[in-house]
């Protein structure tokens, strides 16, 4: 059958987008259920469980690939499982099932119910558990049935009053409903349950680089929005396999592991571990033959830094990143190896994709891409002015004027719900640029993280892409440090590879790299080496908990 995108949007030859979306359109019924009845034995899910996770094997197997009639049938059965335990439209679910396949089932049968499933990550504590089942009035969660993690829900639940149920995935655990088995005896849903696009479908947290997380959610519309992330930025093809390294408790999840794939005609692949190895991965890659691939810089920089690409990257068609913006250095070695272009991507948890490295469109090595056309995103000064070529400014989204479904004003596809995520007639993302002569946006840093020192505007991401080529240098992070003189100094916070002695030699020696390949004022006067960086659930690093140390007297 058809990729069945082409029902949903209209793409110009230039890339520009327009989305049609039905009334009642629901992901799970009209593309999953779709699917399922028209190519039942397509190919939708690739699940390899790694030996590092906790519960291997889940089942006498460590492999399976599910097609969509089987996540058809067993969707509908999670939905009537958790139906018979009271769970409905509206009802909010949180998921936390890291890489298991039941995640993919579960989701689907929580949109099936008109139900608004809330991702997790299992790293959360007992407070940020609590946190998110308060302000949400969560009414039910669903977990893997790992031990730890299920003491810690229980915990965390025992001071909540609203959730009523608990569901677990791979073993049986007191006080929790087994889904997966329970679904065994359930039928699935005989008649499809009434919803709309404007329904709440997903609800997550921002990732907190900067302070609490806040709250972000999604409509219907949101699974199209991903047609132009998987078809004109990420470019799967019909019949492939694409993988995203990601948690299911990561909005990057929808971006790369589900919608936009599967509407597009491409497999996805879930690689499920518990400890990174960047050799294994490469062999599940290569023995399963991923042709499509996305993955944040940190895995790009595993990659190259630890010369793993000796043998090429196997089936890889196409490599694109996002998460945080990449380095020029690891691209270029990257590339090199390889034969592949890396395409950088941005958007945010309250948006699908805003600025890309779109097909077709030549890349400049270092530059977040060009802008969406279904989000068509401005850089402004401080007053809310549109700057010029090379000024730097906030990205933003204008509310007023056309966007991807020909509405005006707030209505705009894949954007978060609400007035929240708006200042005036803006919706400001946090995140400073500039743009080329070209239209190509180039990534300074966020608000909070751009270093003001000696009257000169200094961003850390310039200097980390310089620290990043230099050898020892595994991973580093640039914050402003409290100057008198000043007002702020630059200081780096390195990760050095192993091998490598963190003293002054090795301070001197990173010192005079940066001085050799950018202005001296942007060189670090001060290096302290860490074993690891702090980051978001995410895998963001958080330069707010950096200056808060600093602060702090604490290195």
């Amino acid at each position: 059958m058809k990729p069945l995108y082409t029902e949903y949007c209209t793409v110009s030859g230039e890339g520009e987008m327009q989305l049609h979306v039905p009334a009642e359109f629901n992901y799970a019924y009209d593309v999953v259920d779709r699917i399922a009845q028209e190519d039942p034995d397509r190919r939708a899910l690739v699940w390899v469980q790694d030996e590092s996770c906790e519960m291997y094997p889940y089942t006498d197997r460590h492999e399976r690939t599910f097609c969509f009639s089987e996540l058809s049938e067993l969707s509908g059965q999670a939905a009537s499982c958790m139906a018979a335990a009271g769970i409905g439209r509206g009802d909010r679910v949180i998921l936390m099932m890291k890489r298991h396949y039941a995640y993919w089932y579960t989701l689907l049968g929580l949109h099936k119910l008109g139900a608004v499933a809330m991702p997790a990550v299992h790293m959360l504590n007992h407070e940020d558990l609590v946190y998110r089942i308060r302000v949400t009035g969560a009414s039910a969660v669903v977990c893997l049935g790992e031990k730890a993690l299920c003491a810690k829900v229980s915990a965390a639940v025992a001071d909540c009053e609203t959730v009523k149920k608990l569901f677990t995935v791979g073993a049986d655990v007191p006080g929790f409903i087994r889904l997966d088995r329970e679904m065994e005896h359930c039928a699935p849903l005989a008649e499809r349950r009434k919803t709309c696009k404007e329904d709440p479908l997903l609800l997550y947290f921002t990732s907190g680089t900067t302070g609490r997380p806040k709250i972000v959610v999604h409509d219907g519309v949101y699974p199209l929005a991903h047609i132009q992330t998987a078809l004109l930025w990420q470019n799967v093809r019909d019949g492939g396999l694409h993988l995203s390294v990601a948690d299911t408790g990561w909005a990057k999840a929808s971006w790369g592991k589900i919608y936009g794939q599967w509407l597009c005609g491409s497999a996805v692949m879930a690689y499920d571990y518990d400890v990174f190895s960047a050799v294994r991965m490469l062999d599940v890659m290569r023995r399963h033959h991923v042709t499509t691939f996305c993955a944040p810089p940190t895995i790009y920089r595993f990659f190259v830094k630890n010369n793993l690409l000796d043998d090429g990257f196997g089936d890889i068609e196409y490599a694109t990143t996002a998460g945080e913006a990449i380095n020029p250095e690891i691209v270029e070695r990257f590339s090199a190896w390889t034969g592949l272009e890396v395409h950088a991507g941005y958007g945010q948890t309250e948006s699908a994709l805003l600025v890309a490295d779109f097909q077709g469109a030549p890349i400049r090595v270092g530059a977040m891409g060009r802008p969406s056309s279904l989000y068509r995103p401005v850089i402004v000064d401080e007053n809310g002015a549109e700057t010029a070529p090379g000024v730097s400014g906030e990205i933003v989204l204008p509310a007023a004027g056309r966007c991807g479904i020909g509405l005006c004003v707030r209505e705009i596809p894949g954007l978060a719900m609400g007035d929240t995520v708006w200042d005036g007639e803006l919706y400001r993302t946090g995140d400073i640029a500039y743009r080329d002569a070209d239209g190509y946006f180039w990534f300074i840093g966020r608000v909070d993280d751009v270093i003001k020192s000696s009257g000169y505007r200094i961003s850390p991401f310039e200097v980390e892409s310089v620290l990043i080529g230099h050898p020892a240098v595994m991973e580093c992070a640039v914050t402003g440090v409290p100057d008198e003189q000043r007002g702020f100094v630059v200081k780096a916070t390195v990760v050095l590879r192993e091998g490598y002695t963190p003293d002054q030699a090795m301070t001197t020696a990173l010192r005079n790299y940066v001085k050799s390949r950018t202005a001296d004022y942007k060189a670090p006067r001060i290096i302290t080496y860490v074993e690891k960086l702090p980051r978001t659930f995410s895998g963001k690093i958080r330069h707010v908990e950096i200056r808060k140390k600093d602060a702090a007297g604490q290195k």
